[in-house]
């Protein structure tokens, strides 16, 4: 069975985005990039909600031919493109870069993707995630915690109806004191 893993930069007060989708404040430093990137490397599918799949193919598929992109956006750039992707959405009816469409059941179709087997699979966008995490598919959930307070916008976290307990299997500090956290859910 495929892991899933849910990780994304997010503030001290748990989002991921302050209010009117702003995300200016998480900038990574290229050593935590670097650590995305390796993240992006490992993962054999990726699997995105609407919104963050729109922010993600505004830039990525050309990304590598912007004049001041470094050897990691290079990189992530191509891995991005090369790397086969899901995209949950019943508003959009076009996708393209290695990209199928799902405009039906998400969580079923995300458990047939766990039970398919093969390489850890990462999950993005809240609303997708939330929907995930509300069905218990997440094995893996990865914070980058920004030192910042934003007040309101998109949480990380959604509510749930029990209580998930969790493994912590990783911490480190990155530049500007960004503290990752990884950590497994115990079955």
């Amino acid at each position: 069975m495929r892991t899933l893993i849910y990780g994304m930069n997010v503030t001290l007060d748990g989002y991921i985005a302050a209010a009117g989708d702003d995300i200016s404040w998480s900038a990574p430093s290229d050593e935590l990039f670097q650590w995305w990137l390796d993240q992006e490397r490992a993962s054999s599918l990726t699997l995105y909600g609407r919104k963050l799949w729109e922010t993600m193919s505004s830039y990525w598929p050309t990304g590598d031919q912007q004049p001041d992109a470094t050897p990691a956006e290079i990189e992530f750039a191509r891995h991005w493109r090369d790397t086969p992707k899901v995209v949950f959405s019943s508003t959009i009816d076009k996708v393209d870069w290695n990209t199928r469409l799902v405009t039906g059941d998400a969580i079923a179709e995300i458990t047939r993707l766990k039970a398919d087997g093969g390489g850890p699979m990462s999950i993005g966008g809240a609303t997708l995630a939330a929907a995930a995490m509300r069905a218990g598919l997440i094995d893996e959930y990865v914070l980058a915690t920004h030192p910042v307070l934003v007040g309101g916008g998109t949480p990380f976290f959604t509510a749930l109806d029990s209580w998930v307990n969790l493994n912590l299997v990783e911490t480190r500090t990155f530049p500007g004191g960004v503290v990752l956290a990884r950590y497994e859910t115990r079955h």
